[in-house]
């Protein structure tokens, strides 16, 4: 079932259900307050009979005898009545239960209730509905002493009110359920048309896999959103295939080098016995460090390929802690002097990611720094800068230290893969931060990152 149906039938169903609702408590509360307005007319009706009765029931039996005693064909009428009893039926009953007095079209029934609640002088009354030839009646009986009195008023007026009533709530009913169905169709079309755009366009980057799809849906309601967020999401997606795309090109200019210079290597390993001892230990030597550089950039590639860094569980650290832990790694591998100024300031973030960025940066540092001063280290306010004397860095260098596989002209002559600085701006850009990259007064570089503050609640108290 579609959406678009489930809407339209909810519609209905909720438009149905409160016409049913309100329909029924109509019915039920007009024909409550119809009884009670009968039942009133009644008591008004049997009270002044009850206050002229009195003992006198065995006297209005008497009293059959002589009711056409005028000739006129008509029964002698005891009682004054107002013309309101026009539609009020009277009879009145002994203590048997027997009609002393009675309707000319004839008895009200008299059942079992009638007959024990004639039996006493005083006690409640009792209201019921009867027929009397095939029509409904309310009847009341009150008790008097000696029997009691009964008094009758056609329903035939208020069950035709009634009935009115219902089949104007069924014709509602249907009007409703119509209206609703047209309305609601209307409603789920408006409410689903961008939804069934979006859906359509999922379903053609699913069958397609081109992520170039127009999605054209926005707005701030719930569809609108969801438009725009899939619209993000699959230009995100669209980036990172690019990224990925760039990254296998650049990584396979990259490996051939390496890759060649092994080959090279190999062959001349084949006239190894035309080889010189000094010719031998250079050509190990050749394939000892390409083959290290392999395994680094091999390394690198899968780092950046499976971003493995982002699975790390963030926590509150001390960028100086951080800076200190990469800086004795840095010294045991390279034996250069590393001198190190750090605050106290603090990041929300990934201890070996921060590591990783602040190694990679000491490294380059080393690499490119061909002198004896040391490499400082400096950690102010959430930034992390790394000065060296080396060369510097060229000016149309500046802006492209930190591309993947981006080495300057002056560099290539280096080992290393052009991946050490990319990695540093992934982590700093994961962290919230950014990259910068300067020349020195006096010769050398400055590079580094800086990282926000962590979050308020982050802080403890």
């Amino acid at each position: 079932m579609s959406l678009r149906l489930k809407l339209v039938l909810a519609l209905v169903a909720l438009s149905v259900t409160a016409t049913v609702g309100l329909g029924g408590w109509t019915y039920t509360s007009t024909a409550a307050r119809l009884n009670e307005e009968i039942d009133d007319s009644l008591a008004v009706a049997a009270s002044p009979i009850v206050d002229r009765l009195g003992g006198l029931i065995d006297d209005l039996a008497d009293d059959e005898a002589t009711d056409d005693a005028d000739g006129d064909g008509r029964r002698g009428d005891r009682f004054e009545r107002p013309r309101s009893f026009e539609q009020i039926l009277l009879q009145v009953i002994d203590a048997t239960g027997t009609p002393v007095y009675s309707p000319r079209a004839g008895s009200l029934p008299v059942g079992g209730a009638e007959a024990v609640l004639a039996t006493v002088d005083e006690g409640d009354h009792l209201i019921r509905k009867v027929e009397i030839d095939d029509e409904p009646y309310r009847m009341l009986t009150v008790p008097v002493p000696g029997g009691a009195v009964q008094v009758a008023r056609s329903l035939a007026e208020t069950e035709r009110l009634l009935a009115a009533i219902r089949d104007r709530t069924l014709v509602a009913v249907v009007l409703v359920a119509a209206a609703a169905s047209i309305a609601g169709l209307l409603i789920a079309r408006q409410a689903t048309r961008r939804l069934v755009r979006l859906t359509a366009a999922v379903e053609q980057v699913a069958s397609t896999g081109r992520l170039d799809v127009d999605v054209a849906i926005a707005g701030n309601d719930e569809p609108g959103r969801l438009g725009t967020a899939f619209t993000a999401m699959l230009a995100a997606l669209t980036r990172s295939r690019d990224d990925q795309q760039r990254l296998v090109q650049d990584a396979g200019h990259e490996l051939r080098t390496p890759l060649t210079s092994l080959r090279t290597n190999i062959s001349v390993l084949r006239r190894y016995d035309q080889l010189t001892p000094e010719t031998r230990a250079q050509v190990i030597d050749d394939l000892d460090g390409e083959a290290r550089e392999l395994s680094a950039l091999v390394n690198e590639l899968v780092e950046l390929a499976t971003d493995r860094r982002s699975e790390e569980p963030e926590q509150l650290l001390r960028l100086g802690d951080v800076a200190e832990r990469a800086a004795d790694r840095v010294r045991r591998r390279c034996g250069r002097t590393i001198e190190i100024r750090a605050d106290e300031s603090t990041v929300w973030g990934r201890l070996h990611g921060l590591d990783r960025a602040i190694g990679n940066l000491l490294e380059n540092a080393a690499k490119f720094d061909a002198s004896t001063a040391p490499i400082e280290l400096s950690v102010t306010s959430g930034r992390v800068q790394v000065d060296d004397r080396g060369p510097g860095i060229a000016t149309a260098d500046l802006p492209h230290v930190f591309d993947r596989f981006y080495r300057a002209v002056a560099a290539r002559s280096q080992a290393g893969s052009g991946l050490g600085l990319a990695i540093v701006r992934d982590i700093a850009e994961q962290h919230g931060g950014a990259v910068f990259v300067a020349n020195r007064p006096g010769g050398g570089a400055s590079v580094g990152f800086s990282v926000p503050p962590p979050p308020p609640e982050r802080i403890p108290t």
